[in-house]
Protein backbone atom coordinates (compact mmCIF):
# COMPACT_ATOMS: atom_id res chain seq x y z
CA UNK A 1 0.00 0.00 0.00
CA UNK A 2 1.00 3.54 -0.43
CA UNK A 3 2.18 5.08 2.20
CA UNK A 4 2.70 2.32 4.61
CA UNK A 5 6.04 1.10 5.98
CA UNK A 6 6.54 -2.62 5.38
CA UNK A 7 7.38 -4.15 9.09
CA UNK A 8 8.72 -6.84 9.86
CA UNK A 9 10.27 -8.43 13.17
CA UNK A 10 12.27 -10.99 13.89
CA UNK A 11 13.99 -13.62 16.36
CA UNK A 12 16.75 -15.99 16.05
CA UNK A 13 13.21 -18.62 16.98
CA UNK A 14 10.56 -16.89 14.50
CA UNK A 15 9.21 -14.54 12.90
CA UNK A 16 6.65 -12.06 14.61
CA UNK A 17 5.53 -9.70 12.43
CA UNK A 18 5.49 -9.33 8.09
CA UNK A 19 3.27 -6.41 7.69
CA UNK A 20 2.25 -3.02 7.02
CA UNK A 21 2.12 0.27 9.26
CA UNK A 22 1.51 3.73 9.34
CA UNK A 23 3.96 4.24 12.16
CA UNK A 24 6.27 2.39 14.67
CA UNK A 25 7.28 3.00 18.05
CA UNK A 26 10.65 1.51 18.58
CA UNK A 27 12.85 1.09 21.80
CA UNK A 28 16.24 2.70 21.65
CA UNK A 29 18.97 2.22 24.60
CA UNK A 30 17.99 5.92 25.71
CA UNK A 31 14.49 6.33 24.48
CA UNK A 32 12.21 5.85 21.75
CA UNK A 33 11.97 6.42 18.30
CA UNK A 34 8.59 6.72 16.08
CA UNK A 35 8.87 6.07 12.13
CA UNK A 36 7.12 6.93 9.50
CA UNK A 37 6.57 6.31 6.07
CA UNK A 38 9.61 7.97 4.08
CA UNK A 39 11.40 8.66 7.56
CA UNK A 40 15.21 8.69 6.77
CA UNK A 41 17.37 5.73 6.83
CA UNK A 42 18.76 4.96 10.20
CA UNK A 43 20.40 1.62 11.61
CA UNK A 44 20.01 2.03 15.56
CA UNK A 45 20.72 -0.50 18.71
CA UNK A 46 17.54 -1.75 19.86
CA UNK A 47 16.99 -1.24 23.63
CA UNK A 48 14.45 -3.36 26.22
CA UNK A 49 10.94 -2.02 25.64
CA UNK A 50 7.75 -1.89 23.71
CA UNK A 51 7.10 -2.33 19.46
CA UNK A 52 4.19 -0.48 19.11
CA UNK A 53 2.45 -0.67 15.36
CA UNK A 54 -0.26 1.57 14.84
CA UNK A 55 -2.73 1.29 11.60
CA UNK A 56 -2.00 -1.01 8.42
CA UNK A 57 -3.36 -4.00 7.37
CA UNK A 58 -2.47 -5.79 11.38
CA UNK A 59 -4.27 -2.70 12.69
CA UNK A 60 -2.28 -2.27 16.74
CA UNK A 61 0.30 -4.96 17.89
CA UNK A 62 2.54 -4.22 20.75
CA UNK A 63 5.60 -6.76 21.22
CA UNK A 64 7.96 -6.41 24.27
CA UNK A 65 11.68 -7.19 23.02
CA UNK A 66 15.01 -6.68 24.52
CA UNK A 67 18.33 -5.79 22.70
CA UNK A 68 19.09 -6.02 18.77
CA UNK A 69 18.97 -3.49 15.90
CA UNK A 70 16.49 -2.11 13.46
CA UNK A 71 16.83 -0.84 10.15
CA UNK A 72 14.82 2.17 9.21
CA UNK A 73 14.42 2.85 5.02
CA UNK A 74 11.84 5.11 3.81
CA UNK A 75 9.62 2.25 2.83
CA UNK A 76 10.48 -0.41 5.77
CA UNK A 77 11.33 -1.46 8.83
CA UNK A 78 13.05 -4.45 9.92
CA UNK A 79 13.72 -5.40 13.66
CA UNK A 80 16.11 -7.99 14.54
CA UNK A 81 15.68 -8.90 18.63
CA UNK A 82 17.15 -11.10 20.73
CA UNK A 83 13.91 -12.07 22.19
CA UNK A 84 10.37 -10.73 21.60
CA UNK A 85 6.90 -11.92 23.22
CA UNK A 86 3.52 -10.86 22.64
CA UNK A 87 2.37 -9.31 26.36
CA UNK A 88 0.09 -12.23 26.64
CA UNK A 89 2.85 -14.61 26.56
CA UNK A 90 5.45 -12.39 29.39
CA UNK A 91 5.62 -14.91 32.36
CA UNK A 92 5.44 -12.39 35.11
CA UNK A 93 6.23 -14.46 37.37
CA UNK A 94 9.85 -15.55 35.76
CA UNK A 95 10.35 -11.37 34.67
CA UNK A 96 9.87 -10.56 38.79
CA UNK A 97 12.37 -13.33 39.35
CA UNK A 98 14.62 -11.34 37.10
CA UNK A 99 13.91 -8.53 38.22
CA UNK A 100 14.96 -9.26 41.95
CA UNK A 101 18.31 -11.10 40.59
CA UNK A 102 19.43 -7.90 38.35
CA UNK A 103 18.59 -5.75 42.04
CA UNK A 104 20.91 -8.23 43.87
CA UNK A 105 23.55 -7.94 40.76
CA UNK A 106 23.65 -4.27 41.12
CA UNK A 107 23.52 -4.56 44.87
CA UNK A 108 26.70 -6.68 44.84
CA UNK A 109 28.37 -4.82 41.40
CA UNK A 110 30.54 -2.78 43.75
CA UNK A 111 33.20 -0.53 41.62
CA UNK A 112 32.73 -3.28 38.49
CA UNK A 113 31.56 -1.22 35.89
CA UNK A 114 30.82 -4.04 33.84
CA UNK A 115 28.87 -5.90 36.53
CA UNK A 116 27.17 -2.75 36.83
CA UNK A 117 26.20 -2.26 33.48
CA UNK A 118 25.06 -6.27 33.27
CA UNK A 119 22.92 -5.52 36.37
CA UNK A 120 21.22 -2.39 34.23
CA UNK A 121 20.78 -4.84 31.31
CA UNK A 122 18.97 -7.43 33.26
CA UNK A 123 16.78 -4.89 35.26
CA UNK A 124 16.06 -2.97 32.17
CA UNK A 125 15.08 -6.16 30.52
CA UNK A 126 12.72 -7.39 33.87
CA UNK A 127 10.90 -4.01 34.06
CA UNK A 128 10.00 -4.04 30.48
CA UNK A 129 8.18 -7.38 30.55
CA UNK A 130 6.70 -6.28 33.88
CA UNK A 131 5.50 -3.05 32.37
CA UNK A 132 4.30 -4.49 29.14
CA UNK A 133 2.25 -7.33 30.97
CA UNK A 134 1.07 -5.11 33.06
CA UNK A 135 -0.73 -3.03 30.14
CA UNK A 136 -1.70 -5.96 27.99
CA UNK A 137 -5.00 -5.07 26.33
Amino acid sequence: MPDQLQVRLVTPERILVDSTADAVELPAPNGYIEVLFGHTPLLSELGAGEVRLHGGHAGEQRYNVNWGFVEVLPERVTILAESALKPEEIDTGRAQEQLERGQKLWSEAGEDAEKYDEANHVIAEAESKLASAASKS
